[in-house]
C-alpha cells in the first residue's frame, strides 16, 4: 500500500548519485557526434566561437580534421544505472599516419611548424581539448591524460604538441600578459621555435606584471607544470576569437609527478 504525502509537504530529495569515469576511444560515428556537441556547447556556447553557417545549425563543431583523428572520451557513469551516461571530456588526437592523409596537422595552418619536422614521425597533435563546465574539478583532465600517456607508451610515440587557447574577451590584455610570463619561464629549446602566421597583436601593458603559473588558465597551468613547454609566441584564431600559444610535451621530459598521474592505469 502507498502512502500518500501529507499536502503541501516537500517531495523527498532524490539520492545523490555515485558518478564514475569510463575513459575510452570513439568507436562510431554517433560517438564522434557526441564529442562534437560537447566541444559545441562549450567553444560556442561558453566562448563564443563563430562556426560555419551549417555547423552552427547542426550544434556540432566540425572540421575537416576529425575524420583523420582519434578521438579520446571520458564518459560519467551513475553506479546504480539510475542516470544515463553524460559525456563530460574529450580531446581529439590526430596521429602521424591520420596527419599524412590529411595533409598535416591543425595548427600547421597557424604556425610555421618547420622546425618540428624531425619530430613528426613520433609525433602526435592534441586538439579540441574540453571539460563539460559541471565537472572541471580535475578529475577528468587526469583521466584524459592518463589515457593519452598508455596511448603515447603503447604506440611508441615521444612529442605531444598543440595549441593552448585563451579568450579575447579583453581585448587581449590577459593573453599578452600570459605570453609575457610564459617567455621568460617556459620556452622550448631555440631550434624548435616557431612563428605564427597570423601574429597576435599583443597589448603593449609594461605596467601590468607577467602571468604567473598559478594564475594561469587550469590546462596550461598544468601544462606546463608537466614539463611542457611553448614554441613560440601566440597566434590570432580569428573562428575562435582566441589567442593560440603552441604547446610542445616531450615523454622524457615529464615532471615525476606528472609521470605518474599520466602513465597510471
Amino acid at each position: 500500500m502507498h502512502t500518500a504525502p501529507h499536502p503541501g509537504s516537500a517531495p523527498a530529495p532524490a539520492p545523490p548519485v555515485d558518478w564514475t569515469f569510463q575513459v575510452g576511444w570513439a568507436a562510431n560515428g554517433e560517438d564522434v557526434q557526441a564529442a562534437q556537441r560537447l566541444r559545441f556547447a562549450v567553444f560556442v556556447g561558453e566562448m563564443g566561437a563563430q562556426l560555419t553557417p551549417d555547423a552552427m545549425a547542426a550544434g556540432l563543431d566540425a572540421d575537416r580534421f576529425d575524420p583523420f583523428c582519434e578521438h579520446l572520451l571520458v564518459w560519467a557513469i551513475d553506479r546504480a544505472g539510475r542516470m544515463p551516461r553524460q559525456l563530460v571530456g574529450t580531446y581529439r588526437v590526430l596521429t602521424p599516419s591520420g596527419a599524412c592523409r590529411a595533409g598535416g596537422l591543425y595548427a600547421d595552418q597557424e604556425f610555421d611548424l618547420a622546425p618540428l619536422a624531425a619530430l613528426r614521425p613520433r609525433m602526435i597533435e592534441l586538439g579540441r581539448a574540453c571539460v563539460h563546465p559541471g565537472w572541471r574539478s580535475g578529475g577528468v583532465i587526469l583521466a584524459l591524460w592518463s589515457a593519452l600517456g598508455q596511448y603515447m607508451v603503447r604506440h611508441g610515440l615521444e612529442t605531444m604538441v598543440g595549441c593552448a587557447s585563451v579568450g579575447l574577451a579583453d581585448g587581449g590584455r590577459f593573453a599578452s600578459a600570459l605570453w609575457r610570463g610564459v617567455s621568460a619561464t617556459h620556452l622550448a629549446r631555440p631550434a624548435w621555435r616557431v612563428v605564427p602566421r597570423c601574429a597576435l597583436r599583443l597589448v603593449d601593458d609594461s605596467g601590468q606584471p607577467p602571468v604567473t603559473l598559478r594564475a594561469m588558465p587550469p590546462l596550461i597551468k598544468g601544462y606546463l607544470r608537466g614539463g611542457a613547454r611553448v614554441l613560440g609566441p601566440p597566434s590570432y584564431d580569428a573562428s575562435f576569437h582566441t589567442a593560440d600559444l603552441p604547446i610542445i610535451m616531450r615523454m622524457d621530459e615529464l615532471s615525476a609527478r606528472y609521470r605518474a598521474q599520466f602513465l597510471a592505469r
